[in-house]
This record gives C-alpha cells, structure tokens and sequence, in this order.
C-alpha cells in the first residue's frame, strides 16, 4: 500500500509547483492539525561572517546554498499531537491498514519535567530517534513523507532572507519580541506562537525549545557542505546538530547561525542499559518541528531515513 501512495505522492509532486502552497495537516482520528508552511527555493549564505559578534569557528566558512522548495511545520511539535503517536491504538492502524510502528516507551519520570502538556506546549526530552519515527507515523497514516529539517533548510527558514544575526536585525536587545530565552522565560518553556514569528511566518525559531535537524553535527562541515540541498545523514548515535536555542539560552545561542552538537550528556541520569532510544533524561529544552520535501525522495531513501538507530550502551 506504501508503494502506491509513495507513487502517487510523487507523481503528484511533479506538477504541484505552480500549485505550491501552505497547508493544514489533519492528524488522522483526532482534532489536531499541523500548520505547514509553503517555502520556495533559493539561495543563502548559510552562516555567519567572521565580523558577526558572539560568532564561533563552527559557523563558517560562510558559503552561498540553494534550497530546493519544501514545507516546514509554522510551529514547534506540540506534546498535544506526540501523545497522539505515543498513546495511540493499534487497532486503529490495523484499520487503516499500515506498516506497524513501535511506539514511544512509557517513561520512567514525566518528561516535561512539569513545564506542562497539554493545550500547546512543545515536546521536549525525545530522541531524535523519536522524532524521527513521529514522522514515520505521520508518513504511514496520512501517505504524506514528513522528516526533520536539513541544518541548511532549518538555517534557510530561520533566516527568511535576512543576513543578519537575528531575523528581526542585528539588536538582540528585539530579542524578546520574538523569542522564549533566559531573560523572560522564568525557567521554562512556554505555549507555542506565544512571541512574534519571522518574515516567513514561522513562530518559536528562536528560543522556547531547541530544535533537532537529520545532520549529523562536525564543526568544519561548512567548509566541505555541498552547495545544493546539502545533507550530511550518518547512521550514528552522536552528535547531530541541533539548532535555535532554548528557553534557558543567552542571546548569542539564538542567532540564526548558532548551531551546536548532541552529546551523551542528554542522557546521563538515564538508568536503564542499553539507555532508551526514545527518551532523554536530561533535555527538558530540546524538541523539533518537521518539514516536507517538494520532490518525494524513493522508498529506499525513506526507509533508510526511517532505520533503528544504533544501541546507546
């Protein structure tokens, strides 16, 4: 069945670029949906110049990128539509005649770490192994392929067609018009689309929850990144990039060239052995958003992008 939306869904795409919009994703046996927005490709400096300040060695060399078009989620994964996918019924997917996927292990502690649940506040402590298979039950239950931004296609959105620190300018004193950090958050993320979004309309790209990208994380990558669509995909644990800041950040980790690397240390008060492939103990900050490629990669490349991640001991 798969194969055949897989078709569909790429056969469509062909000719939906002069039809490229934002769209609303319902989420199948509820009431949630997921705003998508519409992104056209183009080129950036993905980023920063030396002379930017708070700048670090991982952010350059810059270099011009082109971006193929693509939707990104208007607003980070809320836990309101993740305890859908973690708490939803087998039966329903035997229904709807779908691939079985596993599901979140329950916790041991409550993983908001009592930032709060529901109403829209955005998911925290998962792995991107998590977020990942989100996205696959997003992908076997609607037939849409839904996955994490690319680092570049994060920067890409982030940036709208600015090229200065922030998206809003170069004064991070503006920082708290458009972003939760450590000066206005009281410790704790809030309710998604609290602060004002970006020229693209995306909300919380800054601040709030720190987001996850597919990339694996090196510090020179920007000195060898491909110059169209890049990606850098490793079947490996750590580290991956991860963008954005959070709520408990100073400004400077919230430019939109910030980027910084996964680390065990998410995990270390983490008891069970092997550690969970789908829950940090130690990230109450770190959440993600999805996107939606234009063109339909083949169904090799999805379930590739879909595999078990490597055993964390």
């Amino acid at each position: 069945m798969l194969k055949v939306v897989l078709f569909v869904s790429f056969f469509l795409s062909l000719f939906m670029v002069d039809d490229f919009a934002s769209y609303t994703q319902n989420i199948p046996n509820s009431n949630e949906k997921i705003e998508m927005v519409a992104i056209k490709g183009g080129k950036f400096l993905i980023g920063s110049p030396e002379t930017e300040p708070s700048r670090r060695q991982d952010e350059g060399p810059q270099k011009e990128i082109e971006i193929s078009p693509f939707w990104m989620s208007k607003f980070e994964t809320t836990w309101d539509t993740y305890l859908i996918f973690q708490n939803r019924e087998l039966e329903t997917e035997k229904n709807l005649k779908v691939d079985a996927i596993a599901r979140p292990t329950k916790p041991y502690v409550e993983m908001s770490f009592g930032q709060g649940k529901n109403g829209g506040f955005p998911v925290c402590n998962v792995t991107q192994f998590a977020a990942r298979a989100y996205c696959k039950w997003l992908y076997q239950t609607t037939g849409i392929f839904y996955r994490l931004p690319t680092e570049a296609e994060w920067e890409y959105a982030a940036r709208a067609g600015t090229n200065t620190p922030f998206y809003f300018g170069n004064n991070s004193k503006e920082l708290g018009e458009y972003a939760w950090f450590f000066d206005n958050s009281d410790g704790a993320y809030k309710k998604v689309g609290g602060k004002k979004p970006n020229a693209w309309g995306f909300y919380d790209m800054y601040g709030n929850v720190a987001e996850w990208t597919s990339d694996f994380y090196e510090e020179n990558y920007y000195a060898k990144v491909s110059v169209k669509d890049p990606s850098n995909q490793r079947f490996e644990l750590y580290p991956h990039t991860i963008k954005g800041g959070h709520w408990d950040d100073d400004a400077d980790m919230l430019r939109s060239a910030a980027r910084r690397p996964s680390t065990p240390r998410l995990k270390q008060r983490d008891p069970q052995i092997p550690r969970s492939k789908w829950w940090l103990t130690d990230a109450p900050f770190l959440g993600f958003r999805i996107v939606r490629p234009l063109l339909v990669p083949s169904q090799k490349e999805i379930d590739a992008y879909f595999a078990l991640p490597p055993v964390d001991e």
